[in-house]
């Protein structure tokens, strides 16, 4: 019986459940200029139906400028907490996500130099209500308007950035949200400037917390009281 309650424990999530996603909750891990591509880590569980929407137009603060693309991705099944996604070829017809579906429009081609990628939620890709991340080539110029700034929910990298990626730890900490300081921060990425960088793959290692001992601790205290009342009870 207590087996049985074990499995069902970790099967229901004894980790992290969905919530509704807020400002940080993803991050930006890879961004690639010269084979049009990104990738993101999402540190909550994500539920099947989940939309994110990201555009290189730059927001001014109250909208959208034009000319570059838009991006929607879709969750077709649930996502763990931790999961690495990738995007790749955004700019040709044989786009993908390395989970999910993903549509575009517009100029999806991506810069090298002064060039900002905005994940956020929004009623559609032109209507942001939540801007989750940003990664960006140009500064702080344009992810301030969005409530975004490097080393917290967004990371700057150096201008004319044709391949860079987050490679700090991806283990080792006692929760994935305190991995969003490390990923956001440009002194834990790997910035390549100057070189044809198309053929270059994210790592897509997914981000794992060390659960606290006294987690367990207390999961197995939990499971022994149960176990033992179940005995009681057998017994009457």
């Amino acid at each position: 019986m207590i087996r049985k309650l074990l499995a069902g424990l970790i099967a229901t999530g004894f980790s992290a459940h969905a919530f509704a996603l807020g400002t940080g909750d993803i991050a930006f891990t890879a961004f690639n200029a010269d084979e049009d591509g990104f990738a993101i880590v999402t540190f909550v569980d994500l539920v099947a139906g989940t939309t994110i929407h990201f555009s290189d137009n730059e927001w001014n603060g109250a909208a959208f400028n034009t000319g570059e693309g838009q991006h929607t991705w879709t969750a077709t099944g649930a996502v763990s907490a931790g999961t690495v996604v990738r995007f790749s070829k955004v700019d040709q017809a044989v786009r993908a996500a390395s989970t999910g579906s993903i549509s575009s429009s517009g100029d999806t081609g991506l810069n090298a130099t002064a060039e900002t990628i905005y994940a956020f939620l929004g009623t559609d890709a032109n209507s942001p209500t939540t801007f989750l991340a940003g990664v960006s080539t140009e500064g702080a110029t344009n992810l301030t308007p969005a409530g975004l700034s490097g080393g917290s929910n967004a990371v700057i990298l150096t201008n004319s950035t044709d391949f860079a990626e987050y490679t700090g730890p991806r283990t080792g900490l006692v929760s994935l949200a305190s991995y969003g300081p490390l990923v956001n921060d440009a002194g834990q990425w790997n910035i390549v400037v100057g070189q044809d960088n198309s053929l270059a793959a994210p790592n897509l290692t997914p981000f794992a917390p060390v659960p606290e001992p006294s987690t367990y601790a207390m999961l197995g205290l939990g499971l022994v009281g149960m176990g033992l009342g179940l005995r009681r009870r057998a017994k009457i």
